[in-house]
């Protein structure tokens, strides 16, 4: 970042929470795009100018079932709204803005005005509960909450004396008659580009969730490497997903980067089941959609039977992606996923290929704007095909709002997003497991993600989750969580039946030894399967739910 007289955010609170600048990353800008990013500037103002400029500002941006608004309608609502809020609670640049909602036009807005007026702008995932955010609300410090209307139950118990804006309401008070009684519009806040513009929150797969600081020049430095370079978006795509906008996966592939290649993008009215999404992909004429693994498998009959539409991208992130599943909705709807891996810390998406040039069981190349490299515990570089930690640098990088843990995700200025992954003589790196899943058993090395894979290949298998449990004999063993499709029984015969696919499918010893039938996974509210809390469940030998079967 900047010296602070560059800065205009005159609320310092994460400037100087940040960690010492030897704790930094390296950010190198290695192409003539990121080299050319200026130093003064406000994220949403040059993406709307960007659109004027291409001439986008007639065209639709964002929609759903109760209005579609232009780009220079939606950039006017973006004024007065920041105009509004700046000037009934007296904020200043820098200060932060708690941001609680789905996704919806609403959101969009108050997300994008936030940002406009020089502030910092949190969201909050909409199925986080009141102890969570609290927890939020104390890291942060925010000045101001915005919060859907149908979502204030969970805040009222945290949030103190805060001052609270509900939106999506026709409240005299709500945020869009605020927004509708404003004149002025306000012009957007002079910041550096080392100004903070957002507070990301990770989703908590492994504790205790940490908030990643990302500046304005930063998000605008993602727009120029993958949307550029893989996703290649046009100003004819229609954008749908379900990622939360208060996830970066949902946050760029749902907002920044349809503004940054003046695509539009639809909200639905209610959140998508797998059958909803794939008959609005329909409707709404999507070109290109967002989601995880786990709910491309579970469209994948639908989109059999109902076809796909218009849609010619489906983007898969926020989890590793078994070959089964990119196969399955492969077969389904006739198109290569495209795959990446990306980090709440890096802000989007860093190793993925186009389409085009997949190769099977791979994640994809290094994005254009960052390197990546395979190292062993001691950080030296290893040859291809040995599995590794993944080290990667670019034109983001982690930053922590005054966490400890900051020394364990950057060393030697290299972010380690924690994955272990190997690499062939091509350059396509092929994911192994987080780090932190590698299994060991009877001194060999197990990843829960390829015994998951295979399981998943299994006709009765819905979902699995494969951690190891403490053994004392053999020091781990290998655990599979299973939940079934609806017509299988969890019993002995099918525990048999699956530890015989994996032993006929992997080495024998990755086969599990115990299979443990549950009704449900705990996840994130981004959809991510929480492993740590399997290794819970495992040491603890409980369930989320009474099992099926506990064999």
């Amino acid at each position: 970042m900047t010296p602070a007289d560059t800065s205009v955010q005159t609320d310092r609170f994460v400037h100087d929470r940040l960690p010492p600048r030897a704790a930094w990353p390296q950010q190198p800008h290695d192409t003539p795009e990121l080299q050319a990013l200026p130093r003064q500037v406000n994220l949403v103002a040059a993406l709307f100018e960007r659109a004027r400029a291409a001439g986008h500002a007639d065209r639709p941006f964002l929609r759903s079932d109760a209005r579609t608004l232009t780009y220079a309608q939606a950039h006017d609502e973006v004024q007065r709204l920041a105009a509004a809020l700046v000037r009934a609670h007296g904020l200043v640049p820098g200060q932060r803005v708690l941001l609680r909602g789905g996704n919806s036009v609403a959101m969009a807005l108050a997300w994008l005005a936030v940002v406009h007026a020089g502030l910092v702008a949190v969201a909050t995932m909409p199925l986080l509960r009141a102890q969570e955010l609290g927890a939020i609300i104390d890291k942060a410090r925010p000045a101001l909450l915005l919060c859907d209307a149908a979502l204030v139950a969970e805040l009222e118990p945290v949030r103190g004396a805060l001052p609270l804006v509900r939106f999506n309401t026709t409240d005299t008070d709500g945020m869009e008659a605020l927004a509708a009684r404003q004149v002025l519009r306000a012009k957007p806040c002079p910041t550096s580009g080392d100004d903070v513009a957002l507070l990301a929150f990770t989703s908590g797969t492994t504790g205790t969730p940490k908030a990643a600081v990302h500046t304005h020049r930063e998000v605008l430095a993602a727009c120029e490497c993958w949307p550029r370079h893989v996703l290649r978006a046009t100003p004819d795509d229609v954008v749908m997903g379900s990622p939360p906008l208060a996830f970066t996966f949902g946050l760029g592939g749902l907002l920044i980067f349809p503004m940054w290649a003046g695509c539009s993008v639809y909200f639905p009215a209610i959140g998508y089941t797998p059958e909803a999404m794939v008959k609005l992909m329909i409707e709404q004429g999507a070109t290109i959609c967002y989601t995880a693994p786990t709910f491309y498998r579970q469209m994948a009959p639908f989109a059999r039977t109902l076809g796909v539409g218009r849609l010619r991208i489906s983007v898969s992130a926020g989890e590793g992606l078994p070959d089964a599943t990119r196969q399955l909705w492969k077969e389904a709807s006739g198109l290569e996923m495209l795959d990446g891996i990306g980090a709440t810390e890096m802000f989007h998406i860093f190793i993925s290929s186009p389409p085009e040039s997949v190769r099977r069981g791979a994640v994809g190349q290094v994005v254009p704007g960052y390197r990546a490299r395979i190292v062993d515990e001691q950080g030296h570089e290893l040859p291809d095909g040995q599995v590794g930690r993944l080290a990667v640098i670019g034109p983001t990088g982690c930053r922590y709002l005054d966490d400890a843990r900051q020394g364990q995700y950057v060393q030697h200025g290299w972010n380690f997003p924690g994955d272990a992954f190997v690499r062939d003589a091509d350059g396509y790196f092929f994911y192994q497991a987080r780090t932190d899943d590698m299994i060991i058993t009877a001194g060999y090395n197990v990843a829960g993600p390829e015994v998951e894979a295979t399981l998943l290949q299994h006709p009765a298998v819905a979902e699995c989750g494969v951690v190891g449990r403490p053994d004392e004999e053999r020091g781990q063993i290998v655990l599979a969580f299973v939940v079934l499709h609806p017509g299988h029984a969890g019993d002995a015969a099918l525990v048999k039946a699956l530890q015989d696919h994996v032993k006929h499918t992997l080495a024998p010893y990755k086969y599990p030894r115990e299979v443990v039938f549950t009704d449900r996974l705990p996840r994130t509210g981004t959809g991510k399967l929480q492993r740590f809390a399997l290794r819970q469940l495992a040491v603890a030998r409980t369930l989320p739910e009474t099992p099926k079967a506990t064999p």
